[in-house]
């Protein structure tokens, strides 16, 4: 488990995380989203001890990370997949990493074969793909076995297999009990991967709760319609009680009711209808929509 609690930190005047608390379950896959500018990576390097608060604190499994007797034992932890010196080797990376936590020697061979990199393993770094990288990152928060995982940013640089497999690791690691936690900006992706949301912006908390839930609370869901009679499909509605408008494209857009709701009310009325399909926001959409005010760093519209 993770707890975060009234955790602040300052860069001079900048405020870039303000009293932020959340926990993160273990046995779930927990997405942490927000703008750029929004504190995430400065909250993600608070966990592991990178960053010192100003105030409040970070407890991994009940102890600040620096109160760690064997931190890789503990929480494994991917952030900057290029945090690697050129001039070792795959396999003398992780050999130094394991000693330092008095991890087994055969234990980087385990996980090389687990993120599928023992090919390589005497190829020296600074030849490394962003994609392999990625996997040599992964290799590194794996080796000390940790009930706690963070990872930013996973899939960059993978290709749509490794995208694939590292989706099915983060949801395999959950469904062991271990405590899974990912920060990314893609929004598809973390609808396929996160059971849980924590969402920050300008450094505070702006929810907390399930996908499902997130997506339900910040956007429209509708029901749409399209029909050569929409005059009368409208008079219908009205009398039934059901909130309806027009969009832009000509179809009617009905809320508060369901799709076999509106399917028997139109065969009872007769009205014509060409279709009658649910129309459920993306996590993209119900994401921009919490944070439009949270957003530090905005484009313009240019030419």
């Amino acid at each position: 488990m993770i707890e975060v609690q009234e955790l602040t930190k300052r860069y001079g005047t900048t405020l870039a995380v303000d009293g932020l608390s959340f926990r993160v379950e273990p046995g779930r896959v927990t997405g942490f989203l927000g703008p750029n500018g929004a504190g995430k990576s400065t909250t993600m390097r608070a966990m592991i001890g990178l960053d010192r608060p100003t105030a409040g604190q970070v407890l991994i499994e009940g102890r600040r990370y620096e109160d760690l007797p064997r931190p890789l034992c503990t929480v494994g932890a991917l952030l900057d997949a290029k945090a690697l010196h050129g001039g070792r080797t795959v396999h003398g990376h992780l050999l130094g990493l394991a000693r330092s936590n008095r991890i087994p020697d055969r234990r980087v061979a385990e996980v090389l074969e687990i993120v599928g990199l023992g090919a390589v393993a005497d190829k020296r770094a600074k030849g490394l793909s962003l994609g392999m990288a990625q996997r040599v990152g992964i290799a590194a928060a794996l080796l000390g076995d940790p009930a706690v995982l963070l990872f930013d940013e996973p899939v960059n640089g993978l290709d749509p297999e490794g995208i694939l497999w590292i989706r099915e690791l983060m949801k395999k690691l959950a469904a062991e009990g271990r405590t899974v936690f990912v920060s990314s900006h893609l929004m598809s992706e973390m609808a396929l991967t996160a059971e849980h949301l924590i969402v920050i912006g300008r450094g505070r908390l702006l929810a907390d709760t399930s996908v499902a839930e997130f997506i339900d609370r910040n956007s429209r869901s509708y029901i749409r319609i399209r029909t050569p009679q929409p005059e009368r499909l409208l008079d219908v509605l009205a009398a039934a009680g059901i909130p309806a408008t027009t969009g832009l494209d000509g179809s009617i857009e009905a809320t508060g009711t369901t799709q076999e709701t509106l399917g028997a009310l139109v065969a009872e009325q007769q009205v014509t209808v060409y279709e009658i399909s649910p129309q459920v926001a993306s996590l993209e959409e119900a994401f921009m929509q919490l944070t439009s005010d949270a957003v530090e760093y905005r484009a313009g519209q240019g030419a």
